[in-house]
C-alpha cells in the first residue's frame, strides 16, 4: 500500500492524536545521516495503530514515573522506497549493517517501529551518550557494559538510556543490539509476514 493512501486507513494511526509526545522526524529535515529530506512531500507522522497505542501508553508511563518528561519521535513509519535509498546510499559500506535489507524488509515500513528519545521538562533531549543515526559503538545498547567500564560511556547516559528503555518495555516494545534509539512492537517474522508493508 502506498504512503499517500494512508488517511483515513483503520489500521493506521497518525502521530499528532497522541498528546503525550513530541515529533521531529529527523527524515523530513536534514538532521540525520544523510543529510537531507528524505521524505519530500510524504506524510510518514503515522505507526500502525497497535504501534501508536503502545506509544501512548509508553509515554504515559514515562510522564508518571519522570513528572515532564516527554518521547520525543525522530522517526516512525519509513515507507519501503525511502528504506531502498538508504539501503542504497550506504551499499558497499561497513555501516550498510545498521539498515535493513529491503529485501526484507524494515520494521518500520510496517509501521510497526519507532525511533524515539526522552527530553526533559524544559524540552532539552536527554544526554544518551550518542546521537540519533549515530553508527558507532557508543550507540550498541549490548556494548554498554564494557564502554562504562573504558570510559566511553557515563553512568548518567545508561541510566537516561534505562529511562527511556522503562518506558517503551512497559508498552511491549523490545529495542535491538545496535541502535540505543529503535524499538520493535512485536516479533521481526510476525511483523513481516502479518501486517501491511507501506511502500
Amino acid at each position: 500500500m502506498r504512503c499517500e493512501l494512508l488517511a483515513g486507513h483503520p489500521d493506521f494511526r497518525r502521530l499528532d492524536t497522541i498528546d503525550a509526545i513530541r515529533l521531529d522526524l529527523r527524515y523530513a529535515g536534514s538532521d540525520n545521516f544523510v543529510g537531507r529530506d528524505l521524505y519530500g512531500e510524504l506524510d510518514c507522522a503515522w505507526l500502525h495503530r497497535e504501534a501508536a497505542d503502545a506509544l501512548e501508553r509508553a509515554a504515559v508511563f514515562l510522564d508518571q514515573h519522570h513528572a515532564g518528561y516527554q518521547l520525543l519521535v525522530l522517526d516512525a513509519l519509513r515507507p519501503h522506497r525511502v528504506q531502498e535509498m538508504l539501503w542504497q546510499y550506504l551499499a558497499g559500506s561497513p555501516l550498510q549493517m545498521y539498515v535493513a535489507d529491503p529485501a526484507r524488509g524494515s520494521v518500520h515500513s510496517f509501521g510497526m517501529a519507532v525511533d524515539v528519545t526522552v527530553c526533559d521538562p524544559q524540552g532539552r533531549e536527554l544526554d544518551m551518550g550518542s546521537g540519533f543515526d549515530e553508527f558507532a559503538e557508543r550507540s550498541h545498547p549490548v556494548l554498554e557494559a564494557q564502554l562504562r567500564a573504558r570510559g566511553e560511556l557515563s553512568q548518567v547516559h545508561i541510566c537516561n538510556r534505562d529511562i527511556l528503555r522503562a518506558a517503551m518495555s512497559h508498552a511491549g516494545f523490545h529495542g535491538i543490539h545496535s541502535e540505543w534509539w529503535h524499538f520493535n512492537l512485536g516479533s521481526v517474522v510476525d511483523v513481516r509476514q502479518h501486517y501491511l508493508r507501506i511502500d
